[in-house]
């Protein structure tokens, strides 16, 4: 029965299910160990809306990788995010308590609709001859939940959302100079062209036959000081936070950043094997995140990345009708509406399968 837990314990926030907030980590902690680690230094209001909101991102990303047809498998994630929105979310875990987060937080739906236009993306196989083209991608797939991380925390204000964005941007190139050889033999290439052609390696070339060399390799050196620069870029956006939650995404930056370093540890041969970070470094790395903290800059006069500024504008133009996330009396209302319409939901299926059943044994 599709009820929210009486049990406050099991349910910190309200709006989520309890089954569902379970399925959503357990989704994660299969193939996101980095966000994980980083989440558990979050509140636990924070985390659960932070798993909701990762999950539904990771499913849409694997449903467009795994999915029976890239066009049939994007037009069924743009109706599940269109349900999810109308307050009948498909009866997935993850669309259940995207559905929740994104009405609770007030979420505008032009930033999971940028992520899932950057999936599309992904499945036409685009390539990226500039650094700026590369950087419009990693806006819709990594800025986007930049961004609605930020609105997860309460925090609206521009340059906030600006340097939230810096931090996803930083997050997916570091991702990307992982993750060449693995991309390039499933036939996708991300790193911008214009720079392989400048370190002597031929793109086409490449995709046909992906092998290390010491061009590529400085090529993917240049990527990661690139993820670094806007990883530096991101830290003003700290002081914007509230004080709990600056640890957790403090340790998720830094955990990235760490997986660019054990690659260059490996000298940038990101074709022939996978960087993974080690536990025993991972807590090294989460062992600074105080002293990050304490270190980080102040002046946020950085304007914006060009190619982001959409988001931000998108958050400005919500309407506040619905009211802030601290407000509970109508989130919650909205909630046990959704609830209820999805009982009904549920009941009219079970129907519609005892009358096909009847049917089937009265025709036999």
């Amino acid at each position: 029965m599709l009820v929210p837990s009486p049990d406050p314990s099991l349910a910190p926030e309200p709006y989520l299910l309890h089954t569902d907030r379970r399925a959503c980590r357990a989704l994660l902690s299969t193939g996101s160990r980095t966000f994980m680690a980083a989440s558990w230094l979050l509140p636990r209001e924070q985390r659960d809306a932070a798993t909701a909101l990762y999950a539904f991102c990771r499913e849409a990303d694997d449903a467009v990788d795994e999915g029976p047809g890239d066009a049939a498998a994007l037009a069924a994630l743009r109706e599940r995010l269109e349900a999810a929105y109308a307050g009948r979310p498909q009866s997935h875990p993850a669309d259940r308590a995207f559905a929740c987060v994104a009405h609770y937080y007030n979420i505008p739906q032009t930033l999971p609709g940028a992520l899932i236009e950057g999936f599309r993306w992904d499945a036409e196989g685009r390539g990226y001859e500039t650094i700026e083209e590369l950087y419009e991608y990693a806006v819709r797939v990594a800025g986007t939940v930049g961004v609605m991380m930020s609105l997860l925390m309460d925090v609206r204000s521009p340059s906030a959302l600006a340097r939230a964005c810096d931090l996803g941007i930083g997050m997916q190139l570091t991702n990307i100079a992982r993750d060449v050889g693995e991309d390039a033999r499933r036939g996708r290439l991300y790193l911008p062209r214009q720079w392989m052609r400048e370190a002597g390696v031929d793109p086409d070339a490449f995709l046909a036959r992906p092998r290390f060399s010491s061009g590529l390799g400085g090529v993917i050196q240049r990527l990661l000081r690139d993820a670094d620069r806007h990883y530096e870029r991101a830290m003003p956006g700290f002081h914007a936070l509230p004080r709990r939650v600056r640890p957790g995404l403090c340790a998720a930056r830094l955990l990235y950043a760490e997986i660019g370093r054990e690659l260059e540890r490996r000298g940038c041969d990101s074709v022939n094997q996978r960087a993974v970070v080690s536990g025993q470094r991972k807590v090294r790395v989460l062992s600074q995140v105080a002293s990050t903290l304490a270190a980080a800059p102040r002046d946020d006069s950085a304007p914006a990345l060009p190619q982001g500024q959409y988001l931000i504008d998108a958050v400005r133009q919500v309407p506040e009708a619905v009211g802030p996330p601290g407000r509970l009396e109508g989130q919650v209302a909205w909630v046990l509406g959704l609830f209820e319409r999805l009982e009904r939901m549920d009941a009219e299926r079970l129907e519609r399968m005892d009358a096909a059943r009847s049917g089937r044994q009265v025709s036999g």
